[in-house]
C-alpha cells in the first residue's frame, strides 16, 4: 500500500468515525481525493495550490476525467473542492502537511436552480402506470407513494426499516443526513400501498428493510432511480426527473396549499430554512407568469 492510498484510507476513517458524515458523503469525498492524487502523481504533502488550480481547470473543460466523457458541473466542482479542503485540513491536523493548499482557492459560484416539479396529475399518472401483476409492482407503487407522500430522500426510502413504521400512530421514523432522526406524518394512501405490498412481500425475505430486491436483500438507490425513470416514461412524462423530483414536488404542493414553511422544513429534515425557501420561489414563479400574462402593458 503506497502512502497516498493509506492516507485516503485514514481520511475515510476520519470522516466516518470522527466527523460522523453519511456513508454517501464519505464515499464521494474519498473518491474525489483519490482521483486528484492519482492525477497529481506525487505525494499528497507535496501538492501545491498551482496543482489544484490546474486540476480544476482541466476538470472544468472536461479534458481530464477518470471517467471519460463526464461533464463536471459547478456543483460537482464545489463538492470536489470541499473534499480536498477537508482532506488537507485532516493532513495539517495530523501534522502531515504544513499548510492547506486549498485555503485561498474560491469555489465556483452556484446558481439557485429550481428543481423539476411534477404536477399532482403527473404524480398520479406515474403511480397509476405501475402494473400490479407481481409483488415487485406492489413494492414499486408503495415506493412511489412513500417518496411523494412523505417527501423522503431516496437514501431514506431505501434505508427504511420495518421497525420504522408506526402506521397506527400515523407516522414513520426517518434516519436522515448525519444520522439525524425525525418523525414524518404518513398519509392514508401511502399506508394502504405499503400494507398491500407487505401482503405480497416475499416470504423468503427476512430482511429488516422494508423494500427488498428479488434476492431478499435491501433494494438499492440505483434500482429505485431506474424504476422512477421507467414509470415516468410509461406515464408519458418528458421531464428529466429522479427520485428527488418526487420530494421536490411534495414540498412544492405543500407550500402551494398553504403549509407553514417551518413545518415543511421539519418534515423534509432541512437543517436550514433557507434550503426550504426554494419552494416559495417555485410558487412565486407560477404567479409571476400569471401576472405577466394578464399585465395591462404586456
Amino acid at each position: 500500500m503506497d502512502a497516498n492510498t493509506k492516507l485516503c484510507k485514514d481520511f475515510s476513517y476520519h470522516l466516518k468515525i470522527e466527523r460522523a458524515l453519511s456513508p454517501n458523503t464519505v464515499a464521494a469525498y474519498t473518491r474525489d481525493v483519490r482521483d486528484f492524487l492519482k492525477w497529481a502523481g506525487k505525494d499528497a504533502s507535496m501538492c501545491t495550490p498551482e496543482d489544484i488550480c490546474e486540476y480544476f481547470s482541466l476538470r472544468k473543460v472536461s479534458n481530464f476525467s477518470s471517467r471519460q466523457g463526464e461533464h463536471i458541473s459547478a456543483r460537482s466542482q464545489s463538492r470536489m473542492l470541499s473534499a480536498l479542503k477537508c482532506f488537507y485540513d485532516f493532513l495539517t491536523m495530523e501534522e502531515l502537511c504544513e499548510a492547506n493548499p486549498c485555503r485561498k482557492i474560491d469555489a465556483p459560484k452556484l446558481g439557485r436552480e429550481l428543481p423539476a416539479v411534477l404536477s399532482v396529475e403527473e404524480v398520479e399518472a406515474m403511480i397509476g402506470t405501475v402494473e400490479l401483476s407481481s409483488w415487485q409492482g406492489y413494492r414499486d407503487r408503495a415506493i412511489l407513494e412513500i417518496l411523494y407522500g412523505c417527501g423522503l430522500r431516496v437514501s431514506e426510502c431505501s434505508g427504511l426499516k420495518l421497525s420504522n413504521l408506526y402506521f397506527e400512530d400515523g407516522f414513520v421514523r426517518i434516519i436522515g443526513k448525519g444520522d439525524k432522526e425525525r418523525l414524518v406524518p404518513v398519509g392514508e394512501m401511502a399506508v394502504a400501498a405499503v400494507t398491500a405490498y407487505m401482503e405480497q412481500r416475499p416470504s423468503f425475505s427476512d430482511s429488516e428493510y422494508l423494500f427488498v430486491n428479488s434476492r431478499g436483500g435491501r433494494l438499492s438507490r440505483v434500482s429505485i432511480f431506474k424504476m422512477i425513470k421507467k414509470q415516468a416514461s410509461a406515464a408519458g412524462i418528458a421531464k428529466d426527473i429522479s427520485p428527488h423530483s418526487l420530494r421536490h414536488s411534495f414540498a412544492t404542493h405543500l407550500v402551494e396549499n398553504g403549509a407553514p414553511l417551518r413545518l415543511v422544513q421539519e418534515m423534509l429534515g432541512h437543517e436550514s430554512i433557507l434550503t426550504t425557501e426554494i419552494y416559495t420561489h417555485i410558487e412565486s414563479s407560477k404567479w409571476q407568469k400569471q401576472i405577466l400574462l394578464h399585465h395591462p402593458r404586456r
